[in-house]
């Protein structure tokens, strides 16, 4: 019996959290008995890494780089907790692929900056593959450029060390990144589709972007074919699945 994959999430309950909750499983060609979902918004569990083929840190509404003395007491809790996760699987080289949130929160733990000079509305963007993304693992398949779906504050300002850049965009340079032999964090979304991003705009209005570009951002991400994002899931799932 394989093992199954950690999905870690923080999301209150609403629609942005079964879209994630049933998406991101699906993109990957996992069955419900394949995903375990920790939210750690609410569930801090002590984990025994073994017992899982790897871990996802999915999106959230939370900002990883506000003030401490401005986060809500559940965020911090959760914060920590995902460093020592990180330190552990760093030291265990256990599999990770952060979404968005989780490029942030690892990040800042390795000692990189994040700030919001490279927040991007919801809306889908041109990825571009460094020399080092022609060679990584969980771009097997993909084109040069490519398309995906993003919507966030912040990004990352300055690499920590030890990261390496596989994806670049326009208006965010660094969107996908590698740390050592088993972790890779994106910027975008790509277990988002259409429908999912369709979903986020809905939520989204005057946090991710203002109310009345509403309709042009739908018409937008309609433009954009991103089903070559979503080969880096499936990627991840065949390199690690046990």
């Amino acid at each position: 019996m394989t093992k199954p994959f950690l999905m870690l999430t923080s999301r209150d309950d609403g629609p942005v959290l079964s879209s994630e909750s049933a998406d991101l499983p699906r993109f990957c060609g996992l069955s419900e008995e394949g995903v375990r979902r920790v939210r750690i918004e609410r569930d801090l569990p002590e984990l025994d890494l073994s017992d899982y083929s790897g871990a996802f840190v999915c999106g959230s509404p939370w900002d990883a780089g506000a003030d401490d003395r401005l986060k809500e007491a559940r965020q911090v809790r959760a914060e920590a907790w995902l460093r020592s996760f990180y330190d552990r699987a760093l030291a265990e080289s256990f599999p990770i692929l952060g979404l968005c949130y989780g490029l942030g929160t690892l990040t800042l733990h390795l000692g990189g900056v994040l700030d919001t000079h490279h927040g991007e509305e919801i809306s889908g963007i041109a990825l571009t593959k460094t020399d080092a993304g022609r060679e990584d693992p969980l771009l097997e398949g993909t084109p040069d450029r490519f398309h995906a779906y993003v919507g966030h504050h912040e990004a990352v300002r300055e690499l920590a060390p030890g990261m390496q850049v596989l994806l670049a965009g326009e208006a965010t340079p660094i969107q996908m990144v590698r740390v050592g032999e088993a972790a890779w964090a994106t910027q975008f979304h790509p277990e988002m589709d259409l429908e999912g991003v369709t979903i986020r705009i809905d939520q989204y209005a005057d946090r991710y972007y203002p109310a009345e570009k509403a309709e042009a951002i739908r018409a937008q991400v309609a433009t954009v074919d991103t089903d070559l994002s979503r080969l880096i899931l499936r990627n991840f799932v065949r390199r690690f699945q046990r």
